[in-house]
């Protein structure tokens, strides 16, 4: 069992992680000036970033697929908590047969190293880290999420996933170790961080400061979340890099109190109080209930006198986080779950809520007509063409509108999804689609519901107030779909693909599928209804 401790103010406890052997190969010990030392081939190095990503596209921890089995199994769940479990389980159980990735987000590469002072390597190890990740999202089903600027407001795709973001340190003895995060954006989005004073060091002015920010999370990076909340720093950058470290499981080994030294530590209490919070805001896992996070953690930094930040962040469900380690004994990276299929006994195969059919190969306006009679809250099951457009092709057709008035009628005539697939494999009719965080196409929505266009829309997330008074004024509806079983729709509700529009934006592109029983719940009815109005 490793005591390696990464540096004095994160004191932690023994890595008790289950590592598998990646391989033997690549590593020998040698002498250097008069010591033992480990010197690491660069292919090694490449080699465990390829290995770590390409589990990180489909594998979770077996811990957090135990909590999610958990909240179908528990009585005080609400149907829609144990419906989103349930689908979680079933999309890891879709992954986990290394075709579809677990999100259609696949991420950008994050690495986070701390090399000991006594391994030797040819000074080239992010080269070496980024190439080998690099072919991961090259050579599988995964997606290329990465913009390049070309000018302050001009970018394209890179068509690699490339840059990664890789921060190497030094750290202490004969070992090389390893954070590894594939970070979607729509949690990356929910990362905030707060500017407080003195005063917030108060019981009520804490807690009531806690609700606020916690209910302001929303819906939108795909609950149940591991909410990391860090009180303190030294500096901004500290306070955002805990707040990561603790989201994705890095920090649970910190001590549970502090000391006059000043160690940052996990405070239990608070993290019990912030379990209540979460569970009180009635959101729920996506469609209300009591679930908006599976697990929180509560950090507290030591900090100048004269500033309080806190920091705010979240692992949503497609929680892709692992550590790597290079021992003498080779490269080995944490154990994680590769049969998720065993966790789907007993559950009832996605049917515990029926839903609503609705046929969407009509005209809009039928579809709309079976929408109204339908109360906030709703499931239905869609089944028939949708068109699918997030944001690029959203600012293209905005910039159309504004200059020419006019709006493509298959803006017209179907319901718009907003989502971008991973690539697609051989023989399906598509790659892991799940939805995208609606609220980013808000600006756009009132004046193309005015223009007799997005009428319907289909996403994930609450969105802003304009939206829900454009549905009401125009007579439009937003649904909500399950954000976080991206394999799973790909695989059970996806029928059929095609590009219809703007083929250069890749995975941006306007395309037109076709779904069969989609479920999704009406979020915004035409009425001024909110499904999360508290």
């Amino acid at each position: 069992m490793s005591e390696w401790k990464p540096f004095h103010l994160f004191q932690e406890g023994a890595d008790r992680t289950r590592y598998r052997l990646v391989s033997p190969r690549y590593v020998r010990r040698v002498m250097c000036a008069g010591r033992e030392a480990l010197s690491v081939d660069a292919v090694g190095l490449a080699m465990l970033a390829a290995e770590a990503f390409t589990d990180l596209a489909f594998f979770l921890r077996p811990a957090f697929l135990k909590r999610i089995r958990a909240i179908v199994d528990d009585p005080r769940a609400s149907d829609n908590d144990r419906f989103i479990a349930e689908a979680i389980l079933r999309n890891a159980a879709i992954a986990a047969e290394g075709v579809l990735p677990l999100c259609q987000d696949t991420g950008s590469a994050q690495v986070i190293g701390y090399k000991g002072h006594r391994v030797l390597t040819d000074g080239r190890d992010e080269t070496a880290l980024r190439s080998g990740l690099g072919d991961v999202y090259k050579f599988q089903n995964l997606r290329y999420s990465l913009m390049a600027p070309l000018s302050v407001l001009d970018e394209v795709n890179t068509g690699t996933n490339l840059p990664a973001q890789i921060d190497l340190q030094a750290a202490e003895g004969m070992e090389y170790h390893f954070y590894f995060m594939a970070k979607g954006g729509g949690s990356s989005n929910k990362t905030a961080l707060f500017q407080e004073s003195k005063a917030l060091l108060e019981e009520k002015a804490l807690e009531t400061f806690l609700g606020e920010k916690v209910r302001a999370l929303g819906v939108a990076a795909c609950p149940p979340y591991r909410i990391a909340v860090v009180l303190g720093g030294i500096s901004p950058e500290m306070t955002m890099k805990t707040v990561k470290l603790a989201s994705a499981g890095f920090l649970d080994s910190l001590p549970k109190r502090g000391r006059k030294s000043g160690v940052a530590f996990r405070d239990e209490e608070w993290e019990m109080r912030l379990a209540r919070i979460a569970e009180k805001t009635g959101l729920g896992a996506q469609f209300g209930g009591r679930y908006l996070a599976q697990e929180v953690r509560f950090v507290r930094l030591p900090r100048h006198a004269g500033s309080c930040p806190v920091g705010i962040g979240v692992s949503c469900n497609a929680d892709r986080n692992c550590r790597g380690k290079i021992t003498k004994n080779g490269l080995f990276l944490e154990i994680l779950d590769k049969n998720p299929a065993r966790l789907l006994k007993g559950i009832s195969g996605g049917e515990r809520l029926s839903g609503v059919a609705v046929d969407l190969d009509r005209p809009i306006e039928a579809v709309l007509t079976d929408l109204r009679a339908l109360p906030v809250g709703t499931m239905v099951r869609l089944s028939g063409p949708l068109v699918v457009a997030r944001d690029i092709a959203h600012a293209w057709l905005w910039s159309i509108f504004k200059e020419t008035g006019r709006v493509p009628d298959y803006f017209k005539n179907h319901p718009v999804y907003y989502a971008g697939p991973a690539k697609t494999p051989i023989g399906m009719a598509s790659g892991s689609f799940g939805p995208t965080t609606a609220q980013r196409m808000d600006g756009y929505l009132p004046d193309f519901m005015a223009a007799g266009a997005s009428k319907i829309t289909l996403g994930k997330g609450n969105r802003s107030p304009k939206v829900v008074e454009a549905c009401k004024a125009h007579g439009g509806f937003f649904l909500g779909t399950i954000g976080g079983a991206a394999a799973l729709i790909a695989k059970e509700h996806i029928v059929k693909s095609e590009v219809i529009d703007f083929a250069d934006l890749g995975m941006e592109a306007v395309r037109r599928i076709v779904v069969k029983d989609l479920p999704a719940f009406i979020i915004y009815d035409d009425k001024g209804g909110d499904l999360y109005r508290k």
